[in-house]
């Protein structure tokens, strides 16, 4: 429960941080070429057909990205292509077995941001990396894990970056031990950012 708590305290600082830096910058940097995103975020969500029946999740943690290209693509299709890393200090996992807390990281994310002009810029990701928890997750199994996931969101872009999105998650031991049922879940995230701009 200690590790819960400072995981909390970390997130929560970080929140306030980019709070209080938003209210200083005035105008919000949009996503460009050679721009950095830094971002915390949390979601949540429940366990859908194909794995582990019954299982809820929550997460919390801190994005860094960086922006690697201009616009690219056809019409509507056009977009960045931006890759971050996810630090996530916080993972529950509520089973019927016990509660799991947990920890990971998620040395990839690969995120098309379509260039829009307006204040919404929507985004596809492909996103992965690695869970460690104190119980077996799911419960007959290990506490180590593996999770790939995909999400369809969008950044409202403003003083500050809100992100809204729907992910798709898998989490499953890759094998490392038999069974090896997984967990699918489909989840809501939020979070609240900066893009700064190019330097």
């Amino acid at each position: 429960m200690n590790i819960m708590k400072r995981s909390l305290w970390i997130v929560g600082l970080v929140f306030v941080a980019l709070s209080f830096t938003a209210r200083q910058a005035g105008a919000q940097d949009r996503p460009e070429e050679g721009g950095r995103e830094l971002e915390v975020w949390t979601g949540g969500g429940h366990s859908v057909p194909g794995g582990t029946k019954d299982t809820n999740v929550w997460n919390a943690g801190v994005r860094y990205g960086w922006i690697l290209t201009a616009p690219h693509g056809p019409g509507f299709l056009s977009g960045r292509f931006e890759y971050a890393v996810d630090a996530v200090p916080l993972f529950v996992v509520f089973q019927r077995a016990d509660t799991a807390y947990g920890a990971g990281v998620n040395p990839f994310a690969l995120k098309w941001i379509f260039a829009t002009r307006g204040s919404v810029a929507p985004y596809l990701e492909l996103n992965g990396g690695t869970l460690f928890t104190n119980h077996e997750v799911p419960a007959g199994t290990i506490g180590v894990n593996f999770t790939s996931s995909a999400a369809l969101g969008a950044h409202i872009l403003g003083a500050h970056a809100w992100t809204v999105e729907v992910r798709y998650m898998h989490i499953s031991n890759a094998g490392l031990t038999t069974p090896n049922p997984g967990i699918n879940t489909v989840q809501v995230r939020l979070g609240l950012g900066k893009f700064f701009g190019k330097k």
